[in-house]
């Protein structure tokens, strides 16, 4: 089996799970409790907390642990347009954010709020001019991806986070589920205010994230009960998730394979463009672990169940929209053309993936355009 749909979810790491299996056994206790087991607890996960910190190169400010990507995507756009509600209600971010922060913005347009999406090029990259030019005193919060999770994008973010900090007074966050492990993600001066990260992308576990703050930034709640992390989420911690995500965090950043990834990715857009009827979508800039093509006059779906017959699992776009029959928002931003709308296929890679890997997708392909009857253009050959 080759799985090719590491931007979906990753296989789980045996250390964190064996660090899962561990912290469930030996710190079970809620480390809100104060009694000895409970403050065991809470100290690992302070640990975790710092161990997280350290991989952020966050000296101060928070982290707050949550059920995963989607929650502290809703909890950064929502609490943060809460929090700063007295000083303006309009918000910015781009029109191929994953559903969790679009579908944030929509809940707050519901309640009165103004979001101005910003528009993408052909690659999915922004325009820094648009970001400066919607930005008004009324701006209180800004959220751009660092990488694009269907077709890899890389956003410009330090030099949005420049524009947006010299020019406003609005929180910056960054979606970077994707970018984490593969790309430097830091908290420093020059980078956001605010980031999420989830576990189930860097080989760790679903339902585990985090959202990470600069000091001095806080967003209002958006679920209510005892008060747990800061105030801000609150809930009985989940000290295993917490121990999961931090080891998954800091193995990504060791394992990180971008040169592979990148050579891999260069070589398959190089093997599938020598055929007609196939248009890579990823720009040649993009992130090193995924690969976004396009068939013509077909849906993704006939490729992806034909990959899968000869052992490789791919998906359509993303997983989150993969059971749509619509052309996916990213899709429809970029404006494909309409013959290779509903082509799209995307590669993703993993650590767990090969060099052996590669060439079968090379030869399953090759199979796959001979069965669509399409040729080599030669044209494109060197």
């Amino acid at each position: 089996m080759v799985y090719f749909d590491n931007s979906a979810t990753t296989r789980p790491d045996e250390e964190v799970l064996t660090s899962f299996v561990e912290t469930n056994r030996r710190f079970f206790a809620n480390p809100a409790s104060i009694h000895g087991k409970g403050r065991e607890a809470e100290a690992l996960l302070d640990r975790s907390r710092d161990q997280i910190r350290s991989l952020l190169g966050l000296q101060e400010g928070e982290v707050i642990f949550t059920s995963g990507g989607t929650e502290a995507n809703n909890l950064a756009i929502i609490g943060f347009a809460y929090a700063h509600q007295s000083r303006g209600s309009h918000i910015i971010t781009t029109a191929i954010e994953h559903p969790s922060v679009l579908n944030a913005c929509h809940f707050l347009e519901r309640n009165g709020f103004e979001v101005d999406y910003l528009a993408v090029d052909e690659q999915g990259r922004i325009s820094l001019d648009e970001l400066g030019k919607l930005l008004r005193r009324e701006t209180t919060v800004v959220s751009i991806m660092h990488v694009n999770n269907e077709i890899g994008t890389i956003q410009p973010i330090e030099q949005a986070v420049d524009i947006v900090h010299r020019n406003s007074r609005a929180v910056f966050h960054s979606d970077c589920v994707q970018s984490f492990g593969k790309l430097p993600v830091l908290l420093q001066e020059n980078g956001p205010d605010a980031i999420t990260v989830s576990a189930h992308k860097i080989n760790g576990l679903k339902n585990s994230g985090i959202l990470a703050l600069k000091k001095g930034v806080m967003p209002t709640p958006i679920n209510f009960g005892g008060g747990q992390e800061k105030g801000v989420r609150s809930g009985t911690v989940s000290v295993p998730n917490a121990v999961a995500a931090a080891k998954a965090m800091r193995l990504s950043v060791v394992d990180r394979e971008n040169e592979t990834y990148r050579m891999w990715r260069n070589r398959l857009i190089q093997y599938v463009t020598r055929y007609d009827g196939v248009n890579v979508i990823s720009p040649p800039d993009g992130a090193p672990h995924i690969v976004s093509i396009a068939f013509s006059k077909i849906k993704g779906e006939v490729a992806v169940n034909y990959f899968q017959e000869h052992g490789i699992f791919l998906s359509t776009s993303s997983a989150c929209s993969s059971k749509s029959t619509n052309a996916g928002h990213v899709i429809e931003a970029i404006h494909l053309d309409h013959d290779y709308k509903f082509g799209v296929v995307r590669i993703s890679f993993g650590k767990d993936n090969t060099e052996e890997d590669i060439k079968k997708f090379e030869d399953v392909f090759s199979g796959f355009m001979k069965l669509l009857g399409r040729e080599l253009n030669l044209n494109g050959m060197e």
